[in-house]
């Protein structure tokens, strides 16, 4: 109130980013549960824990216009994926190559470990 009273304040600061628990990496094989691209199953390529969001391989495809530079004298039209947020896509379950929610298990030498909740079965780590 004071600052409304007295013409003080300015800009509120933003909280600072929070990183979310993820529950894809980079290199799994994943299906898109929502959205345009709903039923498009793809590979993660980048995962960007502070935004929630995972960039899918062909999924979200946007056309940036680009200028010539003398890097690109050409120019002309760039496709990119873009991100979309982690909730919409479903990790597939390489045993049964069915979209599964996963469970994190905890070994005895304290290594955790992805489970399949569909089919029980460890979900490996994928090699990028």
């Amino acid at each position: 109130m004071a600052q409304r009273m007295f013409g003080g304040g300015g800009r509120r600061k933003k909280p600072p980013a929070r990183r979310h628990k993820m529950h894809v990496r980079r290199g799994d094989r994943v299906k898109v549960i929502r959205g345009n691209y709903a039923g498009t199953e793809g590979t993660v390529l980048r995962v960007l824990p502070k935004e929630n969001r995972v960039v899918v391989e062909g999924v979200n495809r946007r056309v940036k216009h680009a200028r010539p530079t003398p890097n690109n004298p050409e120019g002309g039209r760039i496709t990119f994926e873009a991100p979309i947020s982690a909730s919409n896509v479903m990790l597939i379950d390489p045993a049964t190559g069915e979209p599964s929610r996963i469970r994190m298990r905890v070994e005895p030498d304290g290594t955790k470990e992805r489970i399949s909740v569909r089919s029980g079965n460890p979900i490996p780590r994928p090699r990028t």
